[in-house]
């Protein structure tokens, strides 16, 4: 298998491959709802990467991953729901984690696949590290972008001062704009960058006006969330987090103000087969929209173990 490094050229070229869009149909307790998602790739290769994103982002954050990891995967890239071309919820307590597993584990169920390889970021990197943790679980390598069990208290505040809050732009250029003062920490990223991964967050409503795609309500459980509850969920994390069988590896950004070096360092000695890397010059959560970055999930998906 090919592992030879990847050169700008290259990934622009891969970078102009259309995607697939699809929907898989999911179930709440209180009803059903359509999860949409991407796929790169081979639709017949049995070598699967899930490629899972933040908060309030949706899947196309992974376009470039997945153009450049797609002549060795299947890639997909679910918008979990409440976030882009995905329905929303009836109930916004069910926008939860534990719903969200559930959900990948219906779509792993539609790709007709055994394992998979899991790469998530910030939010899709809990719910990757909650389904890896489980008995039995499908997923066999896990890349976990800047999250884990601790989060710290600052940076919830942080994400607490604008999730939900609804806000509406006169041109798609003004939402892009908003959308990367929000998200500063991914890195120093060009304009062209940031139009590339905040334009599928943003929708155009009837009178003319351009909002965000999400749904505000997914708030209200992140808000309703007790020091109590907090604790224990931290808890059964590190616990899942623990049992992981397969490869880890956890990446941070330098500037992170959500994963801590103390949490990083924590995760490596109780987990089974974790390895770290710190990306500089970047915060939460690093973009992976660059060569080198895109580089170093290859080396962990196809080119082997990194060095300790």
């Amino acid at each position: 298998m090919s592992t030879t490094p990847l050169s700008a050229a290259s990934l622009d070229s891969k970078a102009r491959a259309a995607p697939a869009q699809r929907y898989v149909q999911c179930a709440s307790p209180t009803g059903l709802h359509r999860m949409a998602y991407t796929e790169w790739g081979d639709p017949g290769n049995p070598r699967v990467l899930v490629c899972v994103h933040g908060l309030t982002r949706t899947g196309r954050d992974f376009d470039r991953v997945a153009a450049a990891l797609s002549d060795t995967y299947r890639v997909v890239c679910p918008d979990v729901v409440g976030r882009g071309l995905s329905d929303w919820l009836s109930d916004p307590n069910r926008y939860v984690v534990a719903q969200y597993v559930a959900d990948m584990v219906t779509l792993i169920a539609r790709l007709n696949v055994e394992t998979v390889d899991w790469f998530g970021t910030s939010m899709g990197g809990l719910i990757g590290m909650t389904l890896a943790g489980l008995p039995g679980s499908p997923v066999r390598k896990l890349l976990v972008n800047d999250i884990g069990p601790h989060i710290e208290p600052d940076a919830l505040v942080r994400i607490g001062g604008y999730v939900g809050k609804r806000a509406e732009f006169a041109t798609v250029q003004e939402g892009v704009a908003h959308a990367a003062a929000l998200a500063t920490s991914f890195g120093p990223l060009t304009e062209e960058e940031w139009t590339e991964i905040n334009a599928p967050l943003l929708r155009q409503r009837e009178d003319g006006a351009w909002e965000f795609r999400y749904d505000p309500a997914i708030a209200v459980p992140f808000n309703a969330v007790t020091p109590d509850a907090a604790a224990a969920g931290e808890a059964a994390l590190w616990q899942l987090f623990a049992a992981i069988e397969g490869p880890v590896l956890v990446v941070r950004g330098e500037r992170s103000d959500l994963l801590s070096r103390e949490t990083v360092s924590l995760m490596v000695q109780r987990g089974r087969s974790v390895k770290s890397a710190e990306i500089a010059g970047v915060g939460h959560a690093p973009a992976f929209l660059n060569v080198e970055q895109i580089a170093l999930a290859r080396q962990f998906f196809v080119g082997g173990a990194l060095a300790s």
